[in-house]
């Protein structure tokens, strides 16, 4: 969508870009989380954490411990969220047809370019660590060992796409379907409280079930094609969340600038922060309860989908209270967050490894990485769009 577009938002633009940065943001501080594993001896060896923390510095910081439990807790739902709401105008304006092919190039090409491209590149300096002498053959090797391909963040990407084909296909068996769950979200400008019960509902219902069966942590599919195995209903959610607001019109609903969420912005604030830190009280509180596995691990589900569903209403209301103006800087990453998004994780890795060997406090690094990866993906996005060929797709 072109940003000139009568449709654009400002509020969800900018959002969307600021999501993106978090991302990164948190790839960056992995390295230097205090509970981060070691590196693996090589990359077939039995443990894979590797795939979540390419790169681990003996330098850390427990700040960063915080950071990444509450970015994990909410931000990919919010991303499914915002992905969601131009999908029924886009829907509605093209057809099922043309929209799924649209979407294809949208999202399945950059998905294979990224799999293809960025994953080696990053996973490359997981290698390089784990390895006395690195070679590029020694490297092809093992990763053509693994007997998968892994995605790293591109998991994203192909999710959201096999939604998008969802709700292409439902458009085609019910042209109405889009408009019957925007009447959900229809009093959400004067009533925000009940469209975010009725959301944590939801989200309880999606995901507390497949916590318990499978453990918060797992991940599930046939890599490339993975995801998070207590997480897809809850992302399908989110995402059906997204459609039916847009279906309502985007200013015309929850995120009406001058609607309740917007003008109670400190209040879900202070409501995120609380459910955060219940989150954590409970996660404390069942460490030391293991007898009672089952009924913490339930605890654990309901206090994450609290969390999530307060966070995600949290920086909905403060984005659209306050970014209303377009400024230069923030419209230009909000153009290349896409493309930011897909390469950034090759650049994280790199420079992780870069400053393995410099004698600097963890959150100082984490700082610098967060920093190089933003304008180094920044930058390198905005090169690439001026490609036609890439600019029409991203």
């Amino acid at each position: 969508m072109s940003k000139s577009s009568s449709t654009y938002n400002v509020s969800v633009g900018y959002l969307r870009a600021f999501v993106t940065l978090l991302v990164v943001a948190h790839h960056a501080a992995l390295a230097y989380h205090p509970y981060a594993p070691p590196p693996p001896a090589n990359l077939v060896a039995l443990s894979r954490w590797w795939e979540a923390f390419p790169v681990v510095d003996s330098a850390h910081w427990s700040g960063f411990a915080l950071f990444v439990g509450f970015n994990d807790i909410f931000f990919m739902s919010l991303m499914f969220f915002l992905s969601g709401l131009f999908v029924w105008s886009s829907l509605t304006g093209k057809g099922a047809g043309t929209f799924a092919k649209e979407r294809w190039r949208r999202l399945g090409i950059p998905f294979l370019w990224a799999i293809a491209i960025v994953s080696p590149l990053a996973y490359s300096a997981s290698y390089v660590q784990s390895s006395a002498n690195p070679t590029l053959g020694g490297f092809v090797h093992q990763w053509l060992s693994l007997g998968e391909w892994p995605s790293g963040p591109a998991w994203f990407v192909w999710v959201l796409l096999a939604f998008d084909w969802f709700a292409s296909f439902l458009f085609w068996l019910w042209p109405k379907w889009g408009d019957s769950i925007g009447r959900w979200s229809s009093d959400s400008a004067r009533r925000p409280a009940a469209f975010f019960t009725l959301v944590l509902i939801a989200c309880a219902i999606a995901y507390v079930p497949m916590a318990l069966a499978f453990g918060p942590l797992s991940w599930t599919g046939w890599a490339p094609w993975v995801v998070q195995s207590s997480r897809p209903f809850l992302y399908l959610v989110w995402f059906l969340a997204g459609v039916g607001v847009g279906a309502q019109g985007i200013e015309n609903g929850l995120l009406a600038p001058e609607g309740k969420l917007a003008r109670r912005w400190l209040l879900w604030v202070v409501g995120a922060l609380a459910a955060f830190g219940l989150a954590n009280v409970v996660f404390i509180a069942s460490l030391s309860v293991p007898a009672a596995a089952t009924m913490w691990a339930g605890a654990n589900a309901a206090a994450f989908v609290i969390s999530c569903a307060a966070s995600c209403f949290a920086f909905l209301a403060l984005f659209t209270r306050f970014a209303r103006r377009r400024v230069r800087i923030p419209d230009s990453i909000t153009r290349n967050a896409y493309g930011m998004y897909l390469v950034h994780y090759a650049f994280v890795a790199w420079l992780q490894y870069a400053l393995l060997k410099a004698v600097m406090p963890g959150v100082a690094k984490g700082s610098l990485v967060f920093a190089g990866a933003m304008v180094l993906s920044w930058a390198t996005t905005a090169a690439l769009r001026r490609i036609p060929a890439v600019e029409r797709v991203i």
